[in-house]
């Protein structure tokens, strides 16, 4: 009797939609079949906290999303805020339960084989300006981890070749020092020859367009996706998945996490820590398809 009260305020009172009541209804049903299958007689008003958070649990362990684990906690919540206001139980027993936190989506990446076989191929790669740009843009995302807007951002001043390295301007206009290889070396001069060699320049930037002008990020991105079709089916093909793949090769290769932190630019290592979460993923995948029992 009581859940159909609730659902008649919730539908008469509140206004709430038909959708909204049904899987209000079915959390409470199910949280209701939960506790009488354990005891039967356990009732609404005999529903402690720790019997909540049992149900949750159980939940979880069938496989069930945060997500929706969340919202049945939110129903159970509705519903008891309801009851006590109405004097149908003596307390909340669902107030201080928390939910499970939502797991953020692992960074996805291009594998190390796949980034080899995109550079490496010379059928790829043509000796157009539009090319060399191309394969420019794709070398300096994954050899330096920088962001699309640091990169559209670079100027010819911003390259050190006697050092070699960047100077890279990120977010809150925070300056920090990449540093780049041999064959990033070899790459920039070519492009910047060619460029110097086929295009009138308005403008300092290191990366231009055709008619001379600083490259767009819109036009970075299409760049991006175009190339990394060629190597990979991932829906996401952007200059981040760039990033993301240079970080986790750093990783994989032994890099330290407070050093990448720094190539980076991440403010703290705890928003670095997520790409060691995607390399013991891989770990995991290579024991389970390793390990004769797994």
């Amino acid at each position: 009797m009581m859940i159909e009260d609730f659902l008649s305020y919730l539908r008469y009172e509140r206004n709430r939609s038909e959708l909204t009541v049904r899987n209000y209804e079915k959390s409470l049903r199910d949280f209701e079949a939960y506790f009488k299958n354990r005891e039967s007689h356990l009732s609404w008003e005999s529903v402690d906290s720790d019997l909540i958070r049992d149900w949750m649990e159980s939940m979880m362990d069938k496989g069930d999303m945060a997500s929706t684990v969340n919202n049945s906690l939110s129903a159970v919540r509705s519903f008891f805020r309801f009851a006590l206001a109405r004097g149908l139980v003596e307390k909340d027993p669902a107030y201080a339960v928390k939910g499970p936190k939502k797991r953020k989506p692992l960074p996805q990446y291009v594998r190390e084989s796949e980034m080899d076989r995109l550079i490496d191929l010379p059928e790829v790669w043509g000796d157009s300006m539009k090319d060399v740009r191309a394969r420019t843009i794709i070398i300096l995302f994954y050899e330096t981890g920088i962001r699309l807007a640091e990169l559209v951002a670079l100027d010819d001043q911003d390259v050190d070749f006697g050092m070699h390295q960047l100077k890279v301007t990120g977010k809150r206009n925070k300056q920090r020092i990449i540093p780049f290889g041999a064959e990033l070396e070899e790459t920039l001069r070519r492009y910047m020859k060619q460029r110097d060699e086929q295009i009138v320049k308005q403008e300092q930037a290191l990366l231009l367009n055709d008619k001379g002008q600083r490259v767009t990020r819109y036009q970075v991105a299409s760049v991006v996706k175009r190339y990394l079709s060629l190597v990979t089916t991932m829906k996401k093909r952007s200059p981040h998945v760039l990033r993301h793949s240079f970080a986790t090769a750093m990783l994989n290769n032994g890099a330290g996490l407070e050093s990448v932190r720094k190539l980076l630019g991440h403010e703290s290592v705890a928003t670095t820590e997520i790409y060691t979460h995607t390399t013991f993923e891989q770990l995991k995948r290579v024991y389970e398809n390793a390990h004769p029992r797994a």
